[in-house]
């Protein structure tokens, strides 16, 4: 049920995150780093950051009904890996870069008990023995 839960909200988050940043990447980026997304190249990167929130997104939304299963602990595993990831950037960019959107730090919250979430997620799953 835990596993769950981490799915859906994931899943609308990352999915709704992942569209902003394909169809207009100036305005998430501006709201979480108050900076504008000028050159051409980095409006292209941002898009596919977009794509790649949006496929995990999607996989967590087809995930949300397995049981617990080596996807669905893989899957967790690269979402622990991601919001950790997640963290220490936007933390970066908002302590060391000094770049602040007003969502800088609710991204950052998120992100970090998304990654608190998943580490027990894991932490309960059952151990498996490969086949």
């Amino acid at each position: 049920m835990k596993t769950k839960r981490l799915f859906v909200v994931t899943a609308v988050a990352e999915v709704g995150i992942g569209v902003a940043l394909l169809l207009s990447p100036q305005f998430p980026v501006s709201m979480l780093l108050g900076t504008p997304l000028d050159a051409a190249g980095a409006q292209s990167v941002a898009r596919v950051a977009g794509a790649a929130l949006l496929s995990l997104g999607i996989a967590c939304w087809l995930a949300r009904d397995d049981e617990q299963s080596r996807a669905t602990t893989a899957l967790i595993a690269a979402m622990l890996t991601y919001n950790t990831a997640a963290v220490v950037v936007l933390a970066h960019a908002g302590i060391v870069l000094r770049l602040f959107g007003i969502g800088l730090w609710p991204a950052v919250l998120l992100h970090a008990a998304l990654a608190v979430w998943c580490l027990a997620c894991l932490r309960d799953a059952p151990v498996t023995a490969a086949k």
